[in-house]
């Protein structure tokens, strides 16, 4: 079936399609980062002021949790590589940044200033990047300081976790999903969580599309055709 046929059926079975979630605290699959959500609630309402970076691979949630804070405390998550040489955030301002390994130099300089305005302009910084501060590829003085921060690891979910997760998504959105597909996407999915649940959607449109139930083999076509 070419795509020309398909569309008519889309355009009739989006409506259907529950939008993506707002990143939120609340909404975030914990597992074992409990005791990192509550210092991110703390960031959020102002009652932690000192500097915090989180790291993590790639699916990890990073981005997802610095999004959750930055709606909570009325701030805009900045992209590393989209950072301003003469960036200069306001006083009283909560400064977030995500993949700081992709500053530039000058982006770079403009961080570090912020380290040192932080108590003088009373700045909060929530930073996050995809590896430990020591091994960050930036000017040693910002990864001193980033060093110095509070320093967490937002740790990856077991298989246990992600498939409560799945089934918690599948439920959300209507689906009926029985174990062993959960299992077998786990098993031959990719492992990140944002893409088993990307999955799990495109599961959903295409049983709606077809008309055809939620099964492995409808599962498994899915996957041969991504």
């Amino acid at each position: 079936m070419t795509a020309a046929h398909l569309q008519p059926t889309r355009q009739q079975v989006l409506p259907h399609i529950r939008p993506q979630q707002i990143p939120s605290l609340d909404n975030f699959v914990a597992g074992s980062n409990g005791e990192l959500l509550t210092l991110l609630a703390h960031c959020a309402a102002g009652r932690e002021t000192r500097p915090v970076y989180l790291w993590g691979s790639t699916g990890s949630g990073r981005s997802h949790l610095l999004a959750a804070v930055a709606n909570l405390g009325g701030a805009v998550v900045l992209p590393g590589g989209e950072v301003r040489g003469d960036f200069t955030p306001p006083d009283g301002s909560l400064v977030v940044v995500d993949d700081v390994e992709r500053l530039s130099p000058e982006a770079q300089i403009a961080l570090f200033r912020c380290f040192n305005d932080q108590r003088p302009r009373n700045l909060r910084l929530l930073l996050s990047g995809d590896t430990a501060p020591l091994h960050l590829p930036c000017r040693e003085d910002l990864r001193t300081r980033i060093g110095q921060a509070l320093i967490y690891e937002v740790k990856p979910l077991t298989d246990s976790e992600k498939a409560s997760a799945l089934l918690y998504h599948a439920a959300q959105r209507g689906m009926k999903v029985e174990d062993h597909l959960i299992d077998y996407l786990l098993r031959h999915g990719r492992r990140d969580l944002p893409s088993l649940m990307a999955m799990l959607d495109a599961l959903d449109q295409q049983s709606l599309e077809q008309k055809r139930p939620v099964t492995l083999p409808l599962l498994r076509e899915i996957m041969q055709n991504t």
